[in-house]
């Protein structure tokens, strides 16, 4: 665990606090698709990410999901941080959207290391920060910008998230990401095919205009 920690830069970490997250955290692999955190739950652990890339949902009263953000690597979730530190239920959802090699850290370490570690507190600071702006943008989103523009603006953020172009992803699931229809979904797809910036494959699209 200290050696994947080592070899990402973006943990910036005192070595003290590498020891002790080696020491008290524990290390898990997940697979596309699992859940982390589930809506409800009592969050005992903050998760620290080091490859892959996980998916923030949350869901209204009748179960539509609305996608809020990505986490990859070298990210935590400011949501997560609320509940440990308030030991709150989670009123969120993570997801696995890529194979991820995650370090689940006790929520009994986080005041403790926030003022012990200088580094710490900027990463959670930081990390608040940057949540922060992403949901600001996924606000600005939903505001602004036509379902059109949302859906183009989504398989970008996709493609790039995954590092791949192709994406394994069906009309239904696109749906609940944007919170709208399956129906609305496929005939914009069609019109961005049309419009030469996707082109859609069996249970697949490329993303052609990136």
């Amino acid at each position: 665990m200290l050696e994947d920690l080592k070899k990402n830069s973006l943990f910036n970490f005192e070595e003290a606090l590498l020891k002790e997250i080696e020491e008290t955290g524990s290390l898990k692999k997940y697979k596309g698709g699992d859940k982390l955190i589930e809506i409800g739950d009592y969050v005992t652990a903050m998760p620290l990410l080091l490859n892959g890339a996980v998916k923030i949902l949350r869901e209204d009263k009748d179960g539509d999901e609305l996608l809020l953000y990505f986490l990859e690597s070298g990210d935590t979730c400011a949501m997560t941080l609320s509940c440990c530190l308030g030991q709150t239920r989670s009123e969120i959802r993570a997801v696995v959207e890529r194979d991820a090699t995650v370090i689940m850290i006790p929520i009994a370490k986080m005041e403790e290391w926030t003022s012990k570690f200088k580094s710490w507190r900027n990463f959670v600071f930081e990390s608040y920060h940057n949540r922060l702006s992403e949901m600001l943008d996924t606000i600005d989103t939903i505001a602004f910008l036509n379902m059109d523009q949302r859906l183009m603006k989504y398989l970008r953020d996709k493609a790039m998230i995954n590092k791949n172009d192709l994406l394994q992803v069906t009309h239904q699931e696109i749906a609940y990401d944007l919170h709208t229809s399956r129906v609305v979904i496929s005939r914009l797809l069609k019109k961005l095919e049309i419009e030469g910036k996707i082109t859609l494959q069996r249970n697949s699209i490329k993303v052609v205009d990136l």
